[in-house]
């Protein structure tokens, strides 16, 4: 099974942008779905970002479109979350998130009780 540990998280002024990174160990993510979700304080956790598999179709969360861009770098273990144009109400710890099954429909891979693995979670804050 894999591990995956998030970094680039930081605090950046509205507007700005933040490049997050997910790193696997213990495993090759390939053959993976991987997915960013993110928890705000007081809030349930929240679907931003997937790629279903390697070379599929990405989906983004209704609130971040056309800001974020997911992309995957199997070669060499990794899984990325470019934002741009942040905005305060981004402010969240962001964690990424794997699971081996082939999803039965794609819209599986928008759910956070469908993958079994999680990283740590990193702080994001956007200020205004």
């Amino acid at each position: 099974q894999v591990q995956l540990v998030e970094s680039g998280g930081g605090l950046v002024h509205s507007g700005g942008s933040l490049r997050l990174s997910c790193t696997a160990s213990g495993g090759s993510l390939s053959g993976y779905a991987t997915g960013w979700f993110r928890q705000a304080p007081g809030k349930e956790r929240e679907f931003v970002a997937a790629i279903p598999y390697s070379g599929g179709t990405p989906y983004y969360g209704d609130s971040v479109k056309g800001r974020f861009t997911i992309s995957r770098d199997d070669a060499r273990n990794k899984a990325y979350l470019q934002m741009d144009n942040l905005k305060p109400e981004d402010t969240a710890v962001y964690y990424c998130a794997a699971e081996k099954t082939r999803p039965v429909e794609l819209s599986l891979v928008r759910s956070r009780y469908w993958y079994d693995y999680w990283g740590q979670g990193t702080q994001v804050t956007v200020s205004s």
